[in-house]
């Protein structure tokens, strides 16, 4: 037998897929792990159990949380941010991780939404200026929500178009018998009519010349005047005879009652933008230059309104749209990008829409925005893809980030971004399964990282929002076999879920875990778990400080079967033991490895026994471990509510060196 020391010293390549169990070839494999969960992947390589979720509020049974919710970023000032929360017909309002009440004086903690139905939620999209939220869905008119004087103020209202766009959906062509005769060939002009032939339902329609012209009527003057914008300028200015013009009719609304409203929408570069409706689905519009709602062409000035269809060769149903470098779409067929040469601003006369990929992206779920790239859900929902700009090709380009990790996508239904705010963290790409754990990608792009590990929790997560730094989420809890739905959110400072805290206290009361066994921290130090009975509990001590009453969960960090570096080859198919493990830490107050209770406290450490755990940072030695398998992997656990950071793993194992 041979005894190798060996280390890994990072975690950067998070939970791997099983499918590569064979590649131990690459760097991946050996900063990989076969099961990252309840922990975070630091930028510096280590991993640290994630906070717990504090209870913030619980959707009553008339909001109908059971047929859906949708969570929505509003950021109005830097001091004044919010996160909405929307279920069948409501949207509750929460600043600082507190709801909002008393909406508008009404007594409710809600503001009454009635165009926003349960079933529109998980494909409902938005978009954000200043004070006004705007949300799209091709069954509902948009929805536009203004945020008042205050917190409780806000106002919801039907988007009050100033002009909407038209389109021929029922074409019908005549030759009116008359002359007309044009003021010019080109340009706004006039048309005049020999005898009475126009009428005012001749805005917004066409009038085609021969041999060559092409007119939008914009104004009605008068039974034998009409003013028009020529899209295809004139041959002459000589009168046309009848015969060889035709009334180009049956233009109306793209958007109404009976032909739909837009999907997606958002802003860029002082325009407003629409994508696909339910009768148009693969067509984007664009407002005039800062008239968010005026979507009149007119005269095809470079501030008018704009329009395109995306034609290719394949359906491309737009599912977002997003302002970037470019302004970027999204669609089950494809992914698409208006290209701009340097400062130059999109105009009537250059807008186009071009190609990229043809992966197609998930509708209902929004794409997110890094500084590198934006990342959507592929059509199937089994890979993210990340679409970014190539300084080496000059045009975008669609990968997979995923590659590594698709074991973790199950049906993805909703995807939030959180930002790192310190050198301590990364970006956090929250991917919400419909099994109802999330997936947490780690991404530090300048330094290659895209670390996945997972999150689970009792019951089930149904909803994520990210408000800045705040990561909110939506939970259903069974208690007593009653279902119950949460407002949860992430805090670095809990260890437990649907947490509730408090001072100086003998028990807690309130609680809405019925009969479930929970949690109890007091003054730092973990006290025996207690049941929840009739809302209650009661500590084994009293807290003189603080306490935490919530539900555990358990930590997990498994590394992927160990592979011996060794001058006579690979050893995946002989047994090996793990002899010793060094396991170095960072402030540290719990941990088991391969069901080995790890001591942090000892005798000779200050502080009585009932004081709070302390914090180890360092190396523990971990001798004695049993047990010959072909795998030898490492499982470090935990299962109290303590703090826990694993920055590498040293390990001696005893393997056969053959020949």
């Amino acid at each position: 037998m041979t005894r190798v020391v060996q280390i890994q010293t990072n975690f950067a390549s998070g939970e791997i897929d099983p499918l590569l169990r064979a590649r131990v070839d690459i760097n991946q494999y050996q900063n990989g792990a076969e099961r990252l969960e309840n922990v975070l992947v630091q930028p510096q390589g280590g991993v640290r159990r994630r906070g717990g979720m504090k209870y913030l509020y619980e959707l009553p049974s008339g909001a109908n949380p059971q047929d859906g919710t949708r969570i929505i970023a509003f950021e109005f000032s830097v001091a004044d941010h919010y996160m909405l929360v929307f279920t069948n017909q409501r949207m509750y309002i929460f600043k600082n991780q507190t709801l909002i009440t008393n909406i508008n004086g009404t007594g409710n903690d809600y503001l009454a939404v009635t165009a926003v139905t349960s079933s529109i939620l998980s494909t409902m999209c938005w978009t954000q200026s200043a004070d006004t939220l705007i949300l799209t869905h091709k069954d509902i008119n948009p929805v536009k929500i203004v945020r008042g004087a205050s917190d409780s103020s806000w106002t919801v209202s039907n988007l009050a178009f100033d002009s909407i766009p038209k389109y021929a959906f029922t074409l019908s062509l005549s030759n009116p018998a008359a002359t007309i005769t044009p003021s010019a060939v080109s340009g706004s002009i006039t048309l005049t009519a020999g005898s009475a032939i126009f009428n005012s339902g001749y805005v917004n329609q066409y009038i085609n010349v021969e041999p060559q012209g092409r007119c939008r009527v914009v104004s009605y003057i008068s039974t034998t005047k009409l003013e028009v914008v020529t899209e295809i300028p004139l041959f002459s200015t000589d009168p046309i005879a009848s015969g060889n013009w035709e009334y180009e009719s049956g233009y109306e609304d793209v958007w109404s009652v009976s032909r739909g409203w837009p999907r997606t929408c958002t802003f860029h570069e002082g325009r407003l933008y629409f994508g696909g409706s339910a009768s148009r689905p693969s067509t984007m519009w664009g407002s005039k230059v800062a008239l968010f709602f005026d979507f009149n062409p007119d005269q095809a000035y470079d501030d008018d309104a704009i329009e395109a269809t995306l034609d290719t060769n394949s359906l491309n149903i737009i599912t977002d749209m997003i302002s970037g470098r470019d302004l970027q779409v999204f669609t089950t067929g494809g992914e698409f990008y208006v290209p701009q040469q340097g400062l130059e601003p999109i105009t009537p006369a250059n807008f186009f829409v071009k190609a990229v990929s043809r992966n197609g992206s998930r509708e209902g779920i929004r794409v997110q925005q890094l500084q590198s790239g934006t990342l959507y859900i592929q059509r199937q929902g089994k890979a993210l893809n990340e679409f970014q700009y190539s300084d080496t090709t000059l045009s975008y380009i669609s990968t997979s980030i995923s590659l590594l990790s698709s074991h973790l996508i199950n049906n993805p239904i909703e995807m939030a971004l959180r930002k790192a705010s310190s050198t301590e963290e990364s970006d956090s790409l929250l991917m919400l399964n419909g099994d109802g754990t999330i997936t947490v990608y780690s991404i530090l792009r300048q330094q290659n990282v895209v670390a996945p590990s997972r999150i689970t929790t009792t019951g089930l997560i149904k909803d994520v929002g990210v408000d800045i730094e705040d990561i909110y989420a939506v939970t259903k809890r069974t208690f007593n076999s009653v279902d119950k739905y949460f407002v949860e959110v992430f805090d670095a400072d809990s260890y437990t879920d649907c947490s509730f805290q408090g001072g100086a206290a003998s028990g807690a009361s309130g609680l809405p875990h019925e009969a479930a066994t929970v949690n109890v921290i007091a003054d730092g130090s973990v006290l025996s778990d207690e049941v929840v009975t009739s809302g209650a509990i009661t500590f084994d001590r009293p807290s003189t400080t603080s306490y935490e009453v919530g539900l555990g969960f358990t930590v997990v960090v498994k590394t992927l079967p160990v592979e011996p570096r060794m001058s006579v080859g690979v050893r995946s198919g002989f047994k090996k033991r793990i002899l010793e493990v060094n396991a170095l830490l960072y402030e540290t107050q719990h941990l088991i490895i391969n069901n080995v209770l790890v001591p942090i406290r000892t005798l000779d450490t200050a502080g009585t026994l009932d004081s709070s755990t302390i914090e180890f940072t360092g190396t523990k030695v971990i001798n004695g471990l049993l047990g010959y398998t072909q795998d030898a992997q490492i499982t470090v656990s935990q299962n109290l509510p303590l703090k826990l950071t694993l920055l590498g793993l040293e390990f001696k194992m005893s393997v056969y060196g053959g020949t």
